[in-house]
């Protein structure tokens, strides 16, 4: 039974069986999938500072951004990093993906390591984004992470497969 569909995402609550015969009733969300980039320009990267309502305050994250529909995972990426940095790539390499919470929503997050910068603004920030663009070390990355400056899942799990 859907609950709720909005344009990003859709809720439903169904019966399910598990693999060991019980039935439960859950709720499922269903966002559009999303990607994250993790821009390298020489040794450093650029993150964002963003102010995130649902949890009203600012967290340094990777760009990233909701797929359109029928939209190639690289294409958004390649969007979402200028529409989110100003910046295009010549290199986007894909880092594989993530589930970001299976417990109750099947959103897949493609993950992609853009190299060779250059400025661009063949799309524009969205108005609802309140984002700095921040130049960080590279070097910087394991102790943001370790001491909490770095709290972003996405981002986290991004980083580690980039830089390993």
């Amino acid at each position: 039974m859907e609950i709720f569909r909005g344009k990003r995402l859709w809720i439903e609550k169904r019966t399910i069986r598990l693999p060991h015969g019980i039935e439960k009733e859950k709720v499922i969300v269903h966002p559009n999938n999303a990607v994250a980039i993790f821009p390298v320009d020489k040794d450093h990267c650029k993150l964002l500072k963003q102010y995130r309502f649902a949890i009203d305050q600012y967290i340094y994250e990777a760009p990233a951004g909701t797929m359109e529909q029928g939209e190639d995972p690289k294409e958004t990426a390649h969007r979402e990093l200028i529409e989110e940095t100003g910046f295009t790539a010549q290199s986007i390499v894909s880092k594989g993906f993530i589930y970001t919470t299976p417990g109750f929503t099947d959103e897949k997050i493609f993950l992609f390591e853009a190299r060779n910068l250059s400025p661009s603004d063949e799309f524009g920030k969205d108005e609802d984004e309140i984002i700095e663009v921040m130049d960080i070390p590279i070097s910087d990355l394991p102790g943001m992470i370790r001491d909490g400056t770095i709290v972003d899942a996405k981002t986290i799990c991004l980083i580690h497969h980039c830089l390993g």
